[in-house]
Formats: structure tokens, C-alpha cells, sequence
């Protein structure tokens, strides 16, 4: 295997050529990561544990011994058990009526089909019905996003899986380490999906100072070779990218919502808690507008909120309602305007890296030494 220009010792340990870690909830876009050198790691929050099985097996089957990994989000403060209807019969009627007049408005069918978000309750029970299948599994990575519940880290490492912690402040990175995460994902404000407040320029430093001989990856903004460079630079032992594969056709992105993603810049995407009811870094569309119209009603909490809107999203994506069809992605969507393919990008962003490196190196050789200095 031919040496990468960006090497750390990180991909030493994981055997691994590039420090380039792909999420995607495409189990096509993992594969082709990992055989283009990367480390793909599957977005599985949304399904069923026999379907994460399912897909954990299948990309194993067509990557043979390279490391891969999986992600789940464990937040803290979910009901114990998995029952939709406890859920909806909290529901604010306020809400509920918000909800019909968005139907009625952009004419969404009622296909009485569930989403992504409404086919299950987040909850302590389907949370560890998942783990329990990853645990099972051959995976070598467990990365764990919102939470890294204690019982679920010693679990996973007395598996001999490596646990993953994506953290997006100092203090859940100290809490992460604590409890013994193998790998920090600094994740900046750029970021898509849930994200916190603080900038990835501002956060990555000082997650590698306190991290210490624990590998962090940087995550948030990450598009171009340059920002892999920078993240080396700032101590980082590899970038964790997502938002870059949504433009690949190993993603699958519905066919009317590509223009959208292809046309965005840094701006056209927006924080909001109208999807999950946590903070959500969204593509801007006329979803995103109505729930922060004057009048709207806040937001629920999660997993309320996933439940209230989620057969709506499931039907906006189902039926492409394309002014109201959107996904989690962060600002560095500005950089990716033509649809390519997961190898293509990891072409472009070892190329970029390698060139910037070699003008980082042209840049010091040209600096003139003050007398005394060798």
C-alpha cells in the first residue's frame, strides 16, 4: 500500500492509508471509503437492530479485513421504553394542528407510511436492542454521538471494539475521556446534523491539549486538503467528513434535492430544532422557515419532536415535496458544486493535502534565517 502523504500514526494503528473518517448513512458510500483508504462509518441512529445487522454484514462482505465503524446516538434523558403511542398522546395539540396545516400546505400525501424518525421512539430500550447488535458484530470501531453512556464504553471495549466519541465542547471531551473513549471527534459549529456552539478553529486545540495521547479527529467544515492540513496542524490525528459525500452518487441523495445541495453556499444552511428538537444544522428550505415564522410554536423536545414531524419528513423525502425536502450538512457544503463519487473525493482531498504540504515546505524554505539561527 502506498504510503499517504498524510499519514499519523492513527492510521498506523487502525491500518488504515489515509486519516480521513467518512459518516454517511449510506452503507455504499462506507465501502468505497474504505477502499479508497479511508475509514467509513455507518449512521445507524435510524434503523431497526436486524437492519443494522443486515447492513454491518453486507459492508463487511465487500471490504474484507478493512476497519470500519458504526455510529449511534445515545442521548441522555430518553424514555425507557420504546412505545410511539405514550409519545403521541403527549403531544400539544398546538402542534399537532402546526403539523396539519404543513400537510395541507405544500400538499405532503398522507400516505400513512412512518419516517426515518417515527418508526421507533428514541429510547433506552431501542438503544440497547442496537448496541447489543454492534457489540455482536464484527465492527471495529463503536463511534458514539450526543452521549457516550458509560455501560455502553466498557461494553464495547471489553468487545475489542475501539469507542468513538464525538464531543463538541471541553467539557463532554474531559467527561469522554474519563470513561475511557479510544478516539475524540472534535466537532465545530460548521458541522452538519446535531452540533454545538463553538467553532472548529476554537474547539480542535484545545480538545488535542487536553486530550493528551488519545487520537482527535476534526470535524466541521472539513471540504478541501487544506482543511485536512490545518487539522493536522492544529494536533489532530485525522478529520472525520461528512457533509462531502451527500454529493456522491454512492449517497443516493433524492434526485430533485441534488440541485439544492450543488447550488448552497456556507449561508443557505441553518440551525434549528424543528427536526430532532435538538440544535440541527439543516439545509435552509421552507421547512426550516415555517417552524421560525412569527407564530410557530417552539420546537419539542427529543424524542417528542421526532415523533410530531417524523411521518411528515418521512413523506417529504418518500414523495420529493421539494420545497420542503432537506438534510443535515455543514458550511462546507460551499465547496462541493458537481456530483462525483466517494473515490473521486478522496482523490481530490490526499491531492490537495499533498499540495499544500509541499507549499507549507516551499513557504518555510523560502523564509530567510536571522543570524545565529540554523
Amino acid at each position: 500500500m502506498e504510503r499517504s502523504p498524510i499519514e499519523t500514526p492513527l492510521c498506523r494503528q487502525l491500518g488504515i492509508q489515509h486519516p480521513i473518517f467518512a459518516f454517511s448513512h449510506s452503507a455504499d458510500v462506507v465501502v468505497e471509503v474504505c477502499l479508497s483508504g479511508g475509514l467509513g462509518v455507518l449512521g445507524a441512529t435510524r434503523m431497526f437492530p436486524e437492519e443494522i445487522a443486515r447492513n454491518l454484514a453486507d459492508i463487511r462482505s465487500r471490504i474484507g479485513a478493512r476497519p470500519f465503524g458504526v455510529d449511534l446516538v445515545l442521548p441522555q434523558g430518553m424514555p425507557e421504553r420504546n412505545n410511539r403511542e405514550d409519545i403521541e398522546a403527549a403531544l400539544p395539540e398546538e402542534h399537532r394542528a402546526f403539523v396539519d396545516y404543513l400537510y395541507d400546505k405544500y400538499n405532503v400525501p398522507r400516505d400513512g407510511l412512518a419516517g426515518p424518525r417515527s418508526r421507533f421512539v428514541r429510547s433506552d430500550e431501542m438503544a440497547r436492542r442496537q448496541a447489543d447488535v454492534v457489540l455482536a458484530s464484527d465492527v471495529d470501531i463503536f463511534a458514539m454521538g450526543i452521549g457516550s453512556p458509560p455501560e455502553f464504553i466498557s461494553a464495547a471495549k471489553a468487545a475489542g471494539k475501539r469507542v468513538l466519541a464525538l464531543v463538541g465542547n471541553p467539557k463532554h471531551a474531559r467527561k469522554a475521556l474519563a470513561q475511557g473513549a479510544d478516539i475524540l471527534v472534535a466537532q465545530g459549529h460548521d458541522s452538519g446534523a446535531h452540533t454545538g456552539p463553538i467553532g472548529t478553529f476554537s474547539l480542535v486545540p484545545q480538545i488535542t491539549q487536553m486530550a493528551a495521547n488519545v487520537p482527535v479527529l476534526a470535524a466541521g467544515g472539513v471540504a478541501t486538503g487544506q482543511h485536512i492540513v490545518a487539522a493536522l496542524a492544529m494536533g489532530a490525528a485525522g478529520v472525520w467528513v461528512g457533509t462531502a459525500w451527500l454529493v456522491t452518487k454512492e449517497a443516493h441523495t433524492p434526485p430533485k434535492m441534488m440541485p439544492h445541495l450543488l447550488a448552497a453556499n456556507s449561508d443557505d444552511t441553518v440551525i434549528t430544532r424543528a427536526k430532532s428538537g435538538k440544535t440541527n444544522r439543516q439545509l435552509r428550505t421552507a421547512y426550516t422557515d415555517e417552524w421560525a415564522a412569527p407564530g410557530a410554536p417552539e420546537p419539542l423536545k427529543m424524542p417528542y419532536q421526532d415523533i410530531l414531524v417524523g411521518d411528515l419528513l418521512g413523506a417529504i423525502d418518500r414523495h420529493e415535496i421539494e420545497p420542503l425536502l432537506g438534510t443535515g450538512l455543514g458550511q462546507g457544503i460551499a465547496w462541493f458544486t458537481e456530483e462525483t463519487t466517494v473515490a473521486d473525493v478522496m482523490r481530490r482531498f490526499v491531492a490537495e493535502a499533498a499540495e499544500s504540504l509541499a507549499q507549507l515546505q516551499m513557504l518555510g524554505n523560502a523564509v530567510p534565517q536571522t543570524e545565529g539561527t540554523s
